[in-house]
């Protein structure tokens, strides 16, 4: 895997990240990051890449099949913006405000066309959102509780902040951490690499990001989200009783580790 970019998932947690590379390694990727790709030639059986890697070497790689993967675009070509008096920003989104209105009043825009994550369950609340305002009512939307997941194996995925945007903004930090080798239903069903990570605000335990990588990680998200959206406190999601033999154990441990009180370890 040849990747432009200085960092390996630099969007997600560190910690999460370097799990995710330690796990892809196991399973036998080979992950260059830094990278810069340069001519590519092909034959009928076989693709050669010529690249510089991140030091400034020359390098070649021979492989069979070449996948070019370089992030999605807004499809805003051909809509016919111009005759309503709308026009995509230099980056072809559709620029709105907090509440999906353009520029042109009773004109709403959502999901991938418009600023923030393209996923779909982001494109669909604000979908909800939209009819909501139409019909009179008051929706809001936070950005911030937005779930994000990769749907690799281990499955990776995380709401809120990462450890390193918080000590950017200078923001006084506890983290907790517990891994699924600790945890019996993950042991039985052979799904025991990942951890739970939680990071809590020092001084009033709010909760202000959970990142997860394990099997399930779609699905355990859901329980940070709901903790996030109410402001729960990393206790709140320690003192509620999970399920025994259960994934979601660990999400309980990981919010009682960020007072180091897990149980099981």
């Amino acid at each position: 895997m040849l990747e432009a970019l200085p960092e390996f998932l630099g969007a997600a947690d560190q910690a999460l990240a370097k799990e995710a590379a330690k796990q892809f390694k196991k399973q036998g990727l080979d992950i260059h990051v830094g990278v810069k790709v340069g001519e590519v030639t092909t034959t009928e059986n076989s693709v050669t890449i010529n690249y510089t890697d991140k030091d400034g070497n020359a390098q070649k790689l021979e492989a069979d099949r070449l996948i070019v993967s370089i992030g999605r675009v807004p499809n805003t070509d051909n809509l016919g913006l111009e005759a309503i008096g709308l026009k995509a920003n230099e980056r072809g989104f559709i620029d709105v405000d907090d509440h999906c209105a353009t520029a042109v009043p009773n004109v709403y825009a959502i999901g991938d066309v418009v600023r923030g994550p393209m996923l779909a369950h982001k494109a669909e609340d604000e979908g909800v959102l939209v009819a909501e305002i139409i019909d009179g009512q008051k929706p809001h939307i936070d950005y911030n509780c937005i779930p994000w997941v990769i749907y690799t194996e281990p499955e990776i995925a995380w709401v809120g902040k990462t450890e390193q945007q918080l000590k950017g903004e200078g923001r006084e930090i506890k983290t907790g951490q517990f891994p699924f080798m600790a945890n019996g239903r993950a042991l039985g069903i052979n799904k025991a690499d990942g951890f739970v990570k939680m990071i809590a605000d020092a001084k009033t335990d709010e909760l202000l990001g959970v990142h997860i990588i394990s099997a399930n990680a779609s699905d355990l998200i859901a329980e940070a989200v709901v903790a996030m959206e109410f402001k729960a406190a990393s206790e709140d999601i320690g003192r509620i009783c999970h399920p025994h033999p259960s994934l979601s154990e660990v999400m309980r441990e990981a919010a009682l580790a960020v007072d180091k009180r897990a149980l099981n370890m």
